[in-house]
């Protein structure tokens, strides 16, 4: 089996839908499967069977480009790059008396560029974007999707449009508007700006990054799988707790894994995926306790966690495909609850972590709570972003 070259980039080969099975070239803008009776997200696809090593990783920069090769820009002077990946991995330090008889850590995704693990994806699909010719890209957001596209959108010189909730932070539209993208503010949730924004952009000609309605912020979501397994020396914790809107990173980590065991990087031992929402918009918890394959429309109204208002998530099937596949959770936690996680952690472990990480606190506790968790397991909980943007949802007192 011929080695492949540290130099050579890329090992991207073709696009293939999920659920159908049908394949597009790569080459050439795309969006969701085109078959009208799936529709899906599609899945960027590698050549796995090349004897790509680990070693390659040896001596890289600490980002998450050092996985060139398993990303989907053909040519590396498209990279737009502020720096994003390679986060943290953080021990549970002071609230032990929760954690006994298990290691718990935090993959702190705050000090990504944007403060946030949307930059990841973000970065990945501006970068491809750029290398397939597109000049102005439209975003509806909850926040943190925005004003990452905002950022990377400068970096490449790429007209930026973002729609968000009026109900959404100031400091979610200053980012924007200081980055220079247009800002569209909608009464109503993330779904109303998707709807308004998909009728804009035909319209106007601009390309939608609407989560997982195209196939290149996933990649870039996966990477934080690709450094889970790095980071935990090749052998991965035996849980995950994900906190999950649109989804994206709870699919990106586990097609990570799926193509590092191809590789033959780690083993076929997988974690259980635990998805955790907000109790107002809680459709995928409810759907995969009801033995559904898909999610209903649940909308609640506000949550503290702008991330996790998401009515019903574009990839629902596949998230829900994903939960079952690793014997995995569902949980549904209050504003009140992520409040109260926000100070503990903030006032115990020194960390002001996003109302989306703090419901994971919240849902580790449950599942210890109800032996869910075997002793000497170990658990993964991922802050998606940086409770510093949050502040005016959080009640400090």
């Amino acid at each position: 089996m011929n080695s492949v070259s540290v130099d050579e980039i890329c090992l991207l080969s073709h696009l293939k839908c999920p659920e159908c099975g049908t394949e597009y070239n790569a080459s050439i803008i795309n969006t969701v499967c085109t078959n009208p009776d799936c529709r899906s997200t599609l899945y960027a696809c590698y050549d796995l069977h090349n004897g790509l090593s680990k070693d390659i990783l040896i001596g890289r920069p600490a980002n998450m480009w050092r996985y060139k090769e398993l990303l989907p820009v053909i040519d590396e002077k498209n990279i737009v790059t502020l720096g994003e990946g390679f986060t943290p991995i953080i021990p549970i330090e002071n609230l032990k008396n929760f954690t006994t008889g298990n290691q718990v850590f935090w993959k702190d995704e705050s000090g990504n560029p944007t403060g946030s693990f949307k930059a990841r994806g973000i970065s990945a699909a501006v970068s491809k974007a750029k290398e397939l010719g597109i000049n102005i890209l439209a975003i509806p957001t909850a926040g943190n999707a925005g004003g990452a596209l905002a950022a990377y959108a400068a970096r490449a010189g790429i007209k930026a449009v973002v729609y968000m909730p009026r109900l959404t932070p100031k400091v979610f539209k200053d980012e924007c508007l200081l980055y220079g993208a247009q800002v569209v503010e909608i009464d109503g949730s993330i779904s109303d700006c998707g709807k308004l924004i998909n009728e804009h952009a035909s319209l106007n000609n601009w390309f939608q990054l609407s989560t997982l309605k195209e196939p290149y912020r996933l990649e870039g979501k996966k990477t934080m799988g690709f450094e889970i397994a790095e980071q935990f020396n090749w052998k991965l914790p035996d849980m995950i707790l994900y906190p999950t809107g649109g989804g994206t990173g709870l699919l990106g980590i586990w097609k990570a894994f799926d193509e590092m065991e191809q590789l033959g990087w780690i083993d076929n031992n997988r974690p259980r995926m635990i998805s955790v929402q907000s109790a107002s918009c809680d459709g995928i918890v409810k759907a995969f306790h009801a033995g559904k394959t898909e999610s209903d429309f649940t909308d609640g109204g506000f949550t503290i966690a702008n991330g996790l208002r998401v009515p019903k998530p574009y990839a629902d099937k596949l998230i829900l495909k994903v939960l079952r596949e690793s014997n995995g959770d569902a949980i549904s936690i209050t504003d009140n609850e992520m409040n109260s996680a926000i100070k503990e952690l903030a006032r115990n472990e020194g960390m002001l972590i996003a109302p989306e990480g703090a419901a994971l606190w919240q849902a580790f506790k449950q599942l210890k709570a109800t032996n869910r968790i075997q002793p000497g397991e170990t658990v993964l909980l991922i802050n998606t972003g940086s409770g510093y943007k949050y502040l005016e949802n959080i009640e400090i007192g």
